[in-house]
């Protein structure tokens, strides 16, 4: 069923029952997006309401059920690749310079997509400012995606 390991299956398990907090093995459905982050996944708020559990957020669902969830975001996440952020970015590069204004990423962090709050913006700009306040995108991306 799942190209998951066993230690792999372990790992996640462990996982798992951390968010278990009533000891019955299983977690809330609203937890699940939370759960599959914690388990190393990156699914949207959509792949999450795909699953259906959100109709009712209390239901109480088990590893057993997560399990295909998690397999089929595994199997089906996709590895973006540098360049496809940075022609992203680029769309936004009015001077056609490699920079971006540090306000206007900031404004696109926190209100397009899987928005951030102030805050997380503010920890993913630190230190890609320069004295103008513009941020050179493709250096802001590799330095995400290095982690």
């Amino acid at each position: 069923m799942s190209m998951l390991s066993d230690d792999q299956i372990a790992e996640h398990q462990e996982t798992f029952s951390l968010f278990d907090n009533k000891g019955d093995g299983k977690i809330f459905a609203h937890q699940l997006g939370e759960v599959l982050r914690a388990m190393g996944q990156n699914p949207t708020e959509a792949e999450v309401k795909k699953c259906g559990f959100h109709q009712d957020p209390d239901k109480r669902i088990s590893f057993d059920q997560v399990l295909p969830i998690l397999a089929t975001l595994s199997k089906n996440r996709e590895t973006p690749v540098i360049e496809d952020f940075i022609e992203g970015f680029r769309v936004f590069d009015k001077d056609q310079n490699g920079t971006i204004h540090s306000a206007e990423l900031r404004h696109l962090l926190t209100h397009l997509g899987e928005r951030l709050n102030e805050e997380e913006a503010n920890d993913l700009l630190q230190g890609h400012e320069d004295a103008q306040g513009y941020v050179n995108y493709e250096e802001f991306v590799k330095s995400i995606l290095s982690g």
